[in-house]
Protein backbone atom coordinates (compact mmCIF):
# COMPACT_ATOMS: atom_id res chain seq x y z
CA UNK A 1 0.00 0.00 0.00
CA UNK A 2 1.32 3.36 -1.16
CA UNK A 3 1.52 6.12 1.66
CA UNK A 4 -0.75 8.41 -0.63
CA UNK A 5 -3.42 5.09 -0.51
CA UNK A 6 -2.99 5.27 2.80
CA UNK A 7 -4.26 8.78 3.49
CA UNK A 8 -6.54 8.21 0.54
CA UNK A 9 -8.03 5.41 2.37
CA UNK A 10 -8.17 5.97 6.16
CA UNK A 11 -7.28 9.39 6.94
CA UNK A 12 -8.64 11.67 4.28
CA UNK A 13 -12.79 10.00 4.93
CA UNK A 14 -12.09 10.40 8.57
CA UNK A 15 -11.63 14.39 8.27
CA UNK A 16 -14.14 14.48 5.61
CA UNK A 17 -16.70 12.92 7.55
CA UNK A 18 -15.35 15.51 10.61
CA UNK A 19 -15.78 18.51 8.40
CA UNK A 20 -19.24 17.38 7.45
CA UNK A 21 -20.45 16.85 10.85
CA UNK A 22 -18.69 20.59 11.27
CA UNK A 23 -21.13 22.01 8.65
CA UNK A 24 -23.68 19.88 9.35
CA UNK A 25 -23.84 21.52 13.26
CA UNK A 26 -23.09 25.20 11.92
CA UNK A 27 -26.55 24.94 9.80
CA UNK A 28 -28.30 23.67 12.20
CA UNK A 29 -27.23 26.36 14.88
CA UNK A 30 -25.35 23.89 16.63
CA UNK A 31 -22.59 26.15 19.25
CA UNK A 32 -19.77 25.68 21.49
CA UNK A 33 -20.86 26.36 25.14
CA UNK A 34 -20.66 30.12 26.12
CA UNK A 35 -17.40 28.75 28.52
CA UNK A 36 -15.53 27.65 25.07
CA UNK A 37 -16.21 30.76 23.06
CA UNK A 38 -13.34 32.75 24.35
CA UNK A 39 -11.76 32.88 20.38
CA UNK A 40 -13.20 31.55 17.44
CA UNK A 41 -12.62 28.07 16.90
CA UNK A 42 -11.56 27.88 13.25
CA UNK A 43 -8.50 29.90 13.76
CA UNK A 44 -7.41 28.13 16.70
CA UNK A 45 -7.57 24.65 14.58
CA UNK A 46 -5.56 26.88 11.60
CA UNK A 47 -3.15 28.01 14.16
CA UNK A 48 -2.55 24.43 15.48
CA UNK A 49 -1.98 22.71 12.00
CA UNK A 50 0.94 25.68 11.31
CA UNK A 51 2.18 24.86 14.96
CA UNK A 52 2.03 20.68 14.38
CA UNK A 53 4.10 21.49 11.09
CA UNK A 54 6.54 23.40 12.73
CA UNK A 55 7.00 21.62 15.94
CA UNK A 56 7.11 17.98 14.36
CA UNK A 57 9.09 18.54 11.17
CA UNK A 58 12.58 18.68 12.50
CA UNK A 59 12.00 15.84 14.75
CA UNK A 60 10.19 13.57 12.56
CA UNK A 61 13.18 14.23 10.43
CA UNK A 62 15.43 13.27 12.62
CA UNK A 63 13.57 10.30 13.66
CA UNK A 64 14.10 9.18 9.63
CA UNK A 65 17.90 10.62 9.06
CA UNK A 66 18.44 8.16 12.80
CA UNK A 67 16.95 5.16 11.19
CA UNK A 68 14.11 5.21 14.10
CA UNK A 69 11.69 4.73 10.85
CA UNK A 70 12.00 4.26 7.77
CA UNK A 71 9.86 4.52 4.61
CA UNK A 72 9.52 2.25 1.53
CA UNK A 73 10.47 4.52 -1.32
CA UNK A 74 8.65 2.59 -3.75
CA UNK A 75 5.47 3.81 -1.79
CA UNK A 76 5.80 6.88 -1.72
CA UNK A 77 5.49 9.93 -4.77
CA UNK A 78 9.52 10.70 -4.55
CA UNK A 79 9.15 13.91 -2.78
CA UNK A 80 11.01 15.19 0.42
CA UNK A 81 11.43 17.56 2.42
CA UNK A 82 14.42 17.11 4.46
CA UNK A 83 14.56 12.92 5.04
CA UNK A 84 10.42 13.09 5.12
CA UNK A 85 8.14 12.02 2.23
CA UNK A 86 5.75 15.00 1.22
CA UNK A 87 2.84 12.37 2.37
CA UNK A 88 3.82 12.57 5.58
CA UNK A 89 3.68 16.12 5.95
CA UNK A 90 0.32 15.54 4.95
CA UNK A 91 -0.45 12.91 7.33
CA UNK A 92 0.32 16.21 9.58
CA UNK A 93 -2.18 18.43 8.93
CA UNK A 94 -4.93 16.07 8.51
CA UNK A 95 -4.32 14.48 11.57
CA UNK A 96 -4.61 18.03 12.98
CA UNK A 97 -7.61 18.55 11.15
CA UNK A 98 -9.11 15.01 11.92
CA UNK A 99 -8.54 15.15 15.94
CA UNK A 100 -9.75 19.12 15.93
CA UNK A 101 -12.86 18.90 14.25
CA UNK A 102 -13.61 16.07 16.62
CA UNK A 103 -13.15 17.53 19.68
CA UNK A 104 -14.82 20.63 18.93
CA UNK A 105 -17.76 18.41 17.80
CA UNK A 106 -17.61 16.56 20.95
CA UNK A 107 -17.13 19.80 23.15
CA UNK A 108 -21.00 20.72 21.41
CA UNK A 109 -22.87 17.57 22.83
CA UNK A 110 -21.31 16.89 26.06
CA UNK A 111 -21.65 19.27 28.84
CA UNK A 112 -19.23 20.09 31.18
CA UNK A 113 -18.14 19.31 34.30
CA UNK A 114 -18.65 21.44 37.64
CA UNK A 115 -15.70 23.78 37.62
CA UNK A 116 -13.67 22.06 40.70
CA UNK A 117 -12.56 24.54 43.93
CA UNK A 118 -9.62 26.59 44.12
CA UNK A 119 -7.41 24.92 46.34
CA UNK A 120 -8.14 21.40 44.36
CA UNK A 121 -8.03 23.34 40.76
CA UNK A 122 -4.33 24.56 41.98
CA UNK A 123 -3.62 20.98 43.32
CA UNK A 124 -4.62 19.57 40.15
CA UNK A 125 -2.61 21.90 38.04
CA UNK A 126 0.48 21.20 40.60
CA UNK A 127 0.13 17.16 40.53
CA UNK A 128 -0.35 17.04 36.54
CA UNK A 129 2.48 19.47 35.58
CA UNK A 130 4.76 17.42 38.03
CA UNK A 131 3.66 14.02 36.79
CA UNK A 132 4.64 14.62 33.13
CA UNK A 133 7.46 16.94 33.87
CA UNK A 134 8.65 13.73 36.18
CA UNK A 135 8.28 11.29 33.14
CA UNK A 136 10.13 13.61 31.18
CA UNK A 137 13.29 13.93 32.95
CA UNK A 138 12.74 9.88 33.42
CA UNK A 139 12.94 9.48 29.45
CA UNK A 140 15.92 11.32 29.13
CA UNK A 141 17.93 8.07 30.97
CA UNK A 142 17.79 5.77 27.83
CA UNK A 143 18.93 8.91 25.75
CA UNK A 144 21.89 9.55 28.32
CA UNK A 145 22.68 6.12 28.34
CA UNK A 146 22.74 5.21 25.24
CA UNK A 147 19.68 2.23 25.19
CA UNK A 148 19.10 1.76 22.22
CA UNK A 149 16.17 -0.16 22.82
CA UNK A 150 14.70 2.64 24.23
CA UNK A 151 15.12 5.14 21.87
CA UNK A 152 12.10 5.84 20.02
CA UNK A 153 9.61 5.97 23.16
CA UNK A 154 12.32 8.17 24.90
CA UNK A 155 12.43 10.59 21.83
CA UNK A 156 8.44 10.44 21.66
CA UNK A 157 8.18 11.40 25.51
CA UNK A 158 11.01 14.03 25.50
CA UNK A 159 9.66 15.61 22.75
CA UNK A 160 6.33 15.78 23.74
CA UNK A 161 5.78 15.79 27.15
CA UNK A 162 7.29 19.72 27.48
CA UNK A 163 4.63 22.10 26.62
CA UNK A 164 1.99 18.73 27.85
CA UNK A 165 3.60 19.49 30.96
CA UNK A 166 3.16 23.36 30.42
CA UNK A 167 -0.49 22.79 29.30
CA UNK A 168 -1.08 20.90 32.76
CA UNK A 169 0.81 23.40 34.42
CA UNK A 170 -1.97 26.29 32.83
CA UNK A 171 -4.92 24.21 32.57
CA UNK A 172 -5.54 20.62 34.19
CA UNK A 173 -8.72 21.87 36.32
CA UNK A 174 -9.89 23.01 32.77
CA UNK A 175 -9.07 19.86 31.23
CA UNK A 176 -10.14 17.68 33.37
CA UNK A 177 -13.35 20.11 33.59
CA UNK A 178 -14.37 19.05 30.07
CA UNK A 179 -13.01 15.78 30.47
CA UNK A 180 -16.03 14.09 28.87
CA UNK A 181 -15.24 15.94 25.38
CA UNK A 182 -11.38 15.53 25.72
CA UNK A 183 -11.14 12.05 26.86
CA UNK A 184 -14.10 10.91 24.15
CA UNK A 185 -11.58 12.86 21.56
CA UNK A 186 -8.52 11.23 22.74
CA UNK A 187 -9.76 7.92 23.03
CA UNK A 188 -11.28 8.04 19.34
CA UNK A 189 -8.48 9.43 17.97
CA UNK A 190 -5.70 7.17 19.18
CA UNK A 191 -7.36 4.34 18.57
CA UNK A 192 -7.99 5.03 15.23
CA UNK A 193 -5.23 6.48 13.91
CA UNK A 194 -3.19 3.33 15.85
CA UNK A 195 -5.34 1.20 13.94
CA UNK A 196 -4.87 2.78 10.27
CA UNK A 197 -1.27 2.50 11.75
CA UNK A 198 -1.26 -0.84 11.80
CA UNK A 199 -2.76 -1.90 8.68
CA UNK A 200 0.09 0.35 6.68
CA UNK A 201 3.24 -1.16 8.83
CA UNK A 202 1.52 -4.24 8.19
CA UNK A 203 1.59 -3.52 4.72
CA UNK A 204 5.08 -2.30 4.73
CA UNK A 205 4.33 1.33 3.73
CA UNK A 206 6.66 2.24 6.63
CA UNK A 207 9.03 0.38 9.05
CA UNK A 208 9.34 1.15 13.10
CA UNK A 209 13.32 0.06 13.58
CA UNK A 210 13.00 -2.99 16.12
CA UNK A 211 16.39 -2.24 16.82
CA UNK A 212 15.74 1.38 18.54
CA UNK A 213 12.07 0.06 20.14
CA UNK A 214 11.01 -2.02 23.17
CA UNK A 215 9.86 -5.12 20.85
CA UNK A 216 6.35 -4.76 22.65
CA UNK A 217 3.84 -5.25 19.52
CA UNK A 218 -0.27 -4.75 19.81
CA UNK A 219 -1.37 -7.84 17.64
CA UNK A 220 2.06 -8.91 16.99
CA UNK A 221 2.26 -6.20 14.53
CA UNK A 222 2.43 -2.05 16.33
CA UNK A 223 4.92 -1.36 18.11
CA UNK A 224 3.23 0.43 21.52
CA UNK A 225 5.83 3.12 21.18
CA UNK A 226 3.03 3.73 17.70
CA UNK A 227 0.02 4.04 20.24
CA UNK A 228 2.48 5.93 22.87
CA UNK A 229 3.01 7.98 19.91
CA UNK A 230 -0.39 9.02 19.01
CA UNK A 231 -1.76 9.31 22.34
CA UNK A 232 0.80 12.26 22.60
CA UNK A 233 0.25 13.86 19.83
CA UNK A 234 -3.86 13.76 19.82
CA UNK A 235 -2.86 15.47 24.25
CA UNK A 236 -0.92 18.37 22.48
CA UNK A 237 -4.20 18.86 20.32
CA UNK A 238 -6.43 18.32 22.49
CA UNK A 239 -5.04 19.97 25.50
CA UNK A 240 -4.14 23.21 23.25
CA UNK A 241 -7.36 23.56 21.70
CA UNK A 242 -9.42 23.00 24.62
CA UNK A 243 -6.98 25.53 26.67
CA UNK A 244 -7.30 28.38 24.23
CA UNK A 245 -10.99 28.57 23.23
CA UNK A 246 -11.67 28.22 27.17
CA UNK A 247 -12.97 31.40 28.55
CA UNK A 248 -11.66 30.28 31.91
CA UNK A 249 -8.29 29.58 30.34
CA UNK A 250 -7.77 32.87 28.77
CA UNK A 251 -8.94 35.09 32.24
CA UNK A 252 -6.29 33.00 33.64
CA UNK A 253 -4.00 34.17 31.32
CA UNK A 254 -4.18 37.33 30.87
CA UNK A 255 -4.08 37.62 34.60
CA UNK A 256 -0.82 36.12 34.79
CA UNK A 257 0.32 38.09 32.22
CA UNK A 258 -0.96 41.51 33.92
CA UNK A 259 1.00 40.51 37.03
CA UNK A 260 4.41 39.54 35.48
CA UNK A 261 4.24 42.95 33.02
CA UNK A 262 3.43 44.60 36.87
Amino acid sequence: MTYLNFLLLFIVPAVLLAALVTVWDARRGRQLPSSLRARAAGPVLLAHVLVALLYTTPWDNYLVATRVWWYNPQLVLGITLGWVPLEEYFFFILQTALTGWLLLALHRRLPAAPALPVRAAATLRAAGSATAGALCLAALWPLANAWQSGSYLALVLVWALPPITLQLAMGADVLWQQRRAVGSALLAATLYLAAADFIAIGSGTWTIDPAQSLGLYIAGTLPVEELIFFLATNMLLVFGITLVISRRMNMRAQAQWDAWRA
